[in-house]
């Protein structure tokens, strides 16, 4: 049986960032990463930005060049996916029922995108952004003269892909089933400026409607079905609904997890010598007051892989990370810090007519988070603001006459 003394489970950011940060910190054993994509690891963010429109090629994506790898001496097991685990025995079996062994293991395969449960969702046509594959298909189609489509979920993948596709001069309807987009991540002054935004670019938001069924013909998409009984026409149509994360084999090994799979604070499951880094990764957040959250980001991958790196090099360092996001929609530049979970009030700076603003969270007077639109310096300083746990005066904390730094 091939053993190997760490073995990675997934090739995103953070398995990626995992393989390089145990080499950085002194590893000098055997790893092996293994994924299911036969690409090597590359950037995911740009998936629905700059290489769906075209502006970014997929070598510029890449995490580090394949050479990398070898030099590292990394092996890299591209295509094949872990089915199974064994962790008393410290073994894992893959897709092609070869089994291998571990003195530690990493789980990092993020999440699936969720998919449509309704009549015709099997048709052609449907696509979510989750790898290169996904956006490959959608590009196809653009080629091949789609010129309307639906997005299902007015989250982040699906507004910046509307903005893609009107690039193109598509046709765009967003369909959300709440209130307003980007309610499940953003407060209501950000929300009414994308959707105001959107609807000027072109796009037909509809708010509060739901999919009853997908339509189509021939095997193929051709329109999008409304509760109301209103069909909107559609050559393809994108779901960007959530994930679900990808633990199945843990859980079924006995690692504790609801949403997802729970880690300690330095990214240990419940079974001995396993951790769980990135998407999937439930884990007690200090920028949340200690909730047990799951973060979807780029920073959190990165930090984790190079937490449970530390840890398994014998430096366990709690996990205490900034979280950070970042969203490109047309020529607007969105900037997060921290996370405005559980916020109380917000504070608007600045006026978003002049499409340059931040939207702060503030929770029992402290500042939790900010939205910050075109505002970099914003960003900047006002991610000492969160993590100096500052209550400021509200008033300064509106008046753009006066740098957030000030108020530190």
């Amino acid at each position: 049986m091939k053993h190997a003394d760490v073995i990675i489970v997934g090739t995103g950011h953070a398995g990626a960032q995992a393989a390089i940060a145990l080499r950085q910190n002194g590893h000098e054993d055997s790893i092996v990463m293994i994924g299911r994509e036969r690409e090597f690891p590359y950037e995911r963010p740009p998936l629905s930005k700059e290489y769906l429109s075209g502006d970014k090629p997929f070598e510029r994506m890449l995490i580090r060049p394949p050479q990398f790898w070898a030099d590292k001496n990394v092996e890299v097991m591209l295509g094949n996916a872990v089915v199974e685990i064994d962790p008393v025995g410290k073994t894992v079996t893959l897709g092609d029922d070869s089994k291998m062994s571990y003195r530690k293991l990493i789980w990092a395969t993020g999440g699936d995108a969720r998919r449509l449960s309704c009549p015709g969702a099997e048709l052609e046509g449907i696509h979510c952004v989750r790898n290169r594959a996904d956006a490959d298909r959608i590009s196809a189609q653009l080629d091949a003269g789609a010129q309307r489509a639906v997005i299902i979920g007015g989250g982040y993948i699906g507004l910046e892909a509307a903005a893609v596709l009107r690039k193109f001069g598509r046709d765009v309807t967003v369909i959300e089933a709440l209130p307003r987009v980007l309610a499940r991540v953003a407060g209501e002054e950000l929300s009414h400026f994308y959707q105001d935004e959107h609807r000027q670019q072109g796009v037909d938001i509809r708010l509060e409607s739901s999919v009853e069924s997908i339509e189509g013909a021939d095997g193929k998409v051709t329109g999008v079905k409304l509760a109301t009984g209103e069909v909107i026409p559609a050559d393809l149509v994108i779901v960007g609904i959530g994930i679900i994360p990808s633990v199945g084999p843990l859980i079924a090994a006995g690692a504790a997890g609801g949403n997802g799979v729970d880690v300690d604070e330095v990214c240990r499951t419940t079974l001995d010598d396993i951790h769980a880094i990135g998407d999937c990764a439930a884990h007690a957040n200090d920028f949340a007051d200690g909730a047990v959250i799951r973060v979807e980001s780029v920073q959190n991958a990165n930090d984790m892989a190079t937490t449970t790196a530390k840890s398994i090099m014998g430096d366990k360092q709690p996990y205490h990370a900034f979280p950070w996001f970042w969203s490109n929609q047309y020529d607007l530049k969105l900037q997060t810090a921290g996370l405005s979970i559980g916020h109380d009030s917000t504070v608007l700076r600045g006026d978003p007519a002049e499409r340059k603003f931040s939207v702060i969270y503030l929770k029992e007077g402290r500042v939790i988070a900010l939205d910050c639109v075109n505002s970099t310096k914003d960003y900047v300083q006002g991610r000492k603001l969160v993590e100096a746990r500052i209550a400021p005066d509200l008033d300064a904390l509106a008046d753009t006459e006066i740098p957030l730094k000030a108020l530190l």
